[in-house]
């Protein structure tokens, strides 16, 4: 019973992670809250998922803090345009399903703009990774992350799968919205980061395998 209860033991870790995904959900929607918010709090769920709960780096409310605090400037100022897009496409959104009520062919688009709303939740999702793990001033940051997004259509689209896998799941048990954030984000990380790697300089992936090792 000792052994199964040591922190060392797998199953104690993965259940830990767990609760620390829970804890870090709640973080990003309360932190999200304002909306206007959302792109700092993304960056710094990245941040906390990626060194702690991926690395054992630091501890969880640290991680999250910190990165939410240093790099609210630039992920707020990135997320303005990507919130405008996405506030334009859940208005397109309303309006085709009304469409869809009154039988109107041009209904028929609804699947094509919930598609859009997915592909900018997976640029969203790029961009807070790049902010948290990169420097870079607005413009370059939303050029690479959606650079990166679209040179990579197969780890994009794991990405996607992460996040409307998480959006139905949550649809279908709300509760679910107090872990599933994190977890969505701890999936996609490992996406992302391939596509990082892809475009990395030697020295700095070395270092980051060197970094990886040690955690």
């Amino acid at each position: 019973m000792k052994r199964l209860l040591s922190i060392d033991n797998p199953i104690m870790r993965f259940v830990i992670k767990i609760f620390d995904c829970m804890i870090l959900s709640v973080l990003w929607l309360v932190f999200s809250l304002p909306v206007i918010t959302m792109g700092a709090a993304t960056a710094a769920l990245y941040s906390a998922v990626y060194h702690h709960i991926i690395r054992d780096e630091s501890y969880l409310w640290k991680s999250f803090w910190n990165a939410f605090k240093e790099d609210f400037k630039r992920a707020t100022l990135s997320w303005l345009p990507l919130l405008a897009m996405v506030l334009f496409l859940l208005y397109d959104l309303m309006a085709l399903r009304l469409l869809i009520h009154q039988g109107h062919p041009l209904g028929r688009m609804f699947g094509i703009i919930l598609m859009l709303l997915f592909v900018a939740g997976v640029w969203e999702v790029y961009l807070a990774a790049y902010t948290a793990r990169f420097q870079g001033g607005v413009k370059d940051m939303l050029r690479y992350s959606f650079y990166l997004m679209m040179a990579h259509p197969l780890l994009s689209l794991g990405v996607m799968v992460a996040l409307v896998g998480a959006a139905f799941f949550i649809l279908m048990v709300p509760g679910l919205a107090a872990m599933l954030p994190a977890v969505a984000m701890w999936l996609s990380s490992s996406l992302v980061e391939q596509a990082f790697r892809k475009h990395m300089r030697p020295e700095d992936l070395e270092k980051t395998k060197e970094e990886e090792k040690e955690s």
